[in-house]
């Protein structure tokens, strides 16, 4: 793993910002929707998800793995792992969080998660984003825009 405060190609920089960007987006959106009157939920927890892979994603860019499209969040912490084996305490908050990206997108049978699971899922959004974010450089993390929205 690069050592904060080390020189990273500008090229890698900027893309790894740019996930964690996006990253940061979504559990800003995810909360802001859940907060709404009334609130959004079913996109709510849509964004928690989001967050996490896109963390879990630039991670890999980090590390110099390829990453393909998926929505797949336990396949992205088993790759992570194979870097840094502390990973592994974020295989719950994968297999929590990966329904989401599909469950409540499209009409169906559960139109709605309940309450406590949107706490739930921006709760373990926000512990991937910063266990991710803690793994970062020093130059990427100074550069990542957060919302501020609490």
């Amino acid at each position: 793993m690069m050592k904060a405060g080390s020189c990273m190609d500008v090229d890698k920089l900027q893309e790894l910002v740019q996930w964690l960007t996006k990253a940061a987006h979504d559990l800003s959106s995810a909360r802001c929707l859940s907060r709404a009157k009334p609130p959004i939920n079913d996109t709510a927890v849509y964004h928690c998800q989001q967050a996490a892979e896109k963390a879990l994603k630039a991670y890999l860019l980090l590390m110099g793995h390829s990453v393909y499209k998926t929505h797949l969040l336990l396949p992205l912490v088993e790759q992570c792992m194979e870097f840094d084996p502390l990973f592994s305490v974020l295989r719950d908050a994968a297999e929590i969080l990966t329904p989401y990206a599909t469950t409540f997108r499209y009409p169906g049978e559960l139109m709605e998660p309940l309450v406590e699971d949107v706490a739930e899922a921006l709760d373990l959004g926000q512990l991937v984003f910063g266990f991710v974010l803690s793994r970062m450089p020093v130059e990427v993390k100074q550069r990542v825009d957060f919302v501020d929205n609490d």
